[in-house]
């Protein structure tokens, strides 16, 4: 009887060792997601297979970048860009985004939304070509600062930074607007930069 006692008691203290949890397992908690930032280059390849996917001539005709509390856009990186692409086949463009945010509103990966109309032979609305685009927006951020972006954050650390790319048809260049604080329609200071030659074009 004193063996078979012993037995079990063995049995239950090596069952209540294999079910309770090792201090290491039970100290471990998930990790918060960690958002992620990108330049506009970066972001824009992302969503050029799926706009491809959409129509096979699509172009780029605008991309932007959307300010958000996890990126202010300081050194030419975002959390979430914006891009508009064109068919000309099909007479339309489709707004793609891409988001490396953990926000439900913008999960991340690329996404798109409903087709609207597009008119190729409106010279104020081109498409571009990728190939035209050698200046990544931090570096269209490195040229706005030697051109009044620096004093501007020296004052307002947190003033926001957004960047829109789109063709010149005025000029046929591809440029980049780096616009600091303010509003959409009025930003405190817009630098305007050749997005081929990473020239420094004028202030606005």
């Amino acid at each position: 009887m004193k063996r078979a006692s012993v037995v079990f008691l063995f049995l239950a203290a090596l069952l209540s060792g294999c079910s309770s949890p090792s201090g290491k397992e039970s100290a471990a908690k998930p990790q918060p997601a960690v958002p992620e930032l990108d330049t506009a280059r970066v972001a824009l390849q992302k969503m050029i297979p799926p706009a491809r996917f959409w129509s096979p001539d699509a172009q780029p005709m605008r991309l932007e970048s959307v300010p958000t509390k996890e990126s202010d856009g300081h050194e030419g990186k975002s959390g979430l860009w914006k891009a508009t692409f064109a068919s000309p086949a099909k007479s339309q463009a489709e707004t793609f985004t891409w988001s490396g945010l953990t926000d439900s509103d913008a999960p991340r990966g690329v996404d798109h939304g409903p087709p609207d109309s597009f008119d190729p032979s409106n010279r104020s609305t081109r498409p571009f070509q990728i190939a035209f685009l050698k200046v990544d927006s931090d570096k269209a951020f490195e040229v706005a600062q030697a051109h009044g972006g620096k004093q501007l954050l020296a004052k307002d650390s947190t003033a926001r930074v957004k960047y829109a790319l789109d063709w010149n048809p005025q000029t046929n260049q591809l440029r980049w607007r780096v616009a600091y604080g303010g509003t959409d329609v009025s930003p405190k200071l817009s630098v305007i930069v050749n997005a081929t030659t990473a020239e420094f074009v004028h202030k606005e």
